[in-house]
């Protein structure tokens, strides 16, 4: 069987507040835990992400001028306190880039180049980006350097504009040849209440428009998800018998399997 390349998924939504981020370094942690090498790559300028897994969000430390052609991406990769998960962190000077990456030769595809020699090191059996709240410059990288975009869903009744945007930019992205065979990887519906006829109202309707794109677990809205954070701890180690570490764990299940899908012949 021939090895399965590392694959990137972007993880997206240009609306703040629908689990983003939380999906990101939740992922991360689980899909490290069920055996996989995980980079972790915090492309927000809100560095929630970095301070999620317990990193100091540090002066320097980010992507940023490796971005703007300065160093290697290897050198920015930090450890985290949990096996096989590892982060480049971010900082406030990713604010910048969106300007400065405007003004360079390809600025869509910086990330794609930088990308590249950590991806075929084969170090990571997977690179998860944790993208701006934003369909930015730095998004707009991530999804030319990707192989697919993970669309976390709120259970609001606003959702589907965000997902209609998204489809729109990636389109757009695919016919200008930037990358040809970019596709929405899953969407994921998150801060589900079942307890109300709003969350499965709008969960009834998301799986009605798209289908198998949307993966069978929903991510319920928990005090212990949104605690986790501020211990700077994944949810499976700040609280692993929770709903949500158990949401989160059987989501990475389902986006391995998701993935080995593509490399079966």
């Amino acid at each position: 069987m021939r090895p399965v390349p590392t694959q990137v998924i972007a993880v997206a939504n240009q609306k703040g507040g629908v689990g983003k981020t939380t999906t990101a370094v939740n992922l991360a942690a689980c899909l490290a835990a069920l055996g996989k090498k995980v980079l972790l790559f915090d492309l927000d300028p809100q560095a929630n992400a970095t301070s999620g897994v317990g990193v100091e969000k540090i002066e320097g430390a980010s992507a940023y001028q490796v971005l703007l052609g300065e160093g290697a991406l290897a050198e920015k990769i930090k450890p985290t306190n949990y096996d096989r998960l590892e982060l480049v962190p971010s900082e406030v000077d990713l604010c910048a880039a969106d300007l400065e990456l405007a003004r360079l030769e390809n600025h869509l595809h910086r990330l794609r180049q930088v990308l590249q020699p950590v991806r075929d090191s084969g170090r990571f059996d997977l690179i998860l980006i944790d993208c701006p709240p934003s369909l930015g410059i730095l998004s707009l990288n991530a999804f030319t350097a990707c192989d697919g975009v993970l669309v976390p869903l709120q259970c609001e009744y606003y959702a589907l504009e965000g997902i209609s945007m998204m489809n729109r930019i990636l389109d757009q992205l695919r016919t200008a040849g930037v990358n040809p065979h970019l596709e929405i990887f899953g969407v994921v519906m998150t801060m589900f209440d079942g307890r109300t006829k709003l969350s499965n109202e709008v969960v009834t309707e998301v799986r009605h428009l798209l289908g198998p794109k949307v993966f069978d677990t929903e991510i319920p809205r928990t005090t212990r998800l949104a605690e986790a954070p501020s211990h700077g701890k994944p949810i499976i180690y700040y609280d692993k018998y929770s709903t949500g570490s158990a949401a989160y764990e059987v989501l990475a299940q389902e986006v391995l399997a998701r993935l080995e899908g593509r490399f079966i012949q």
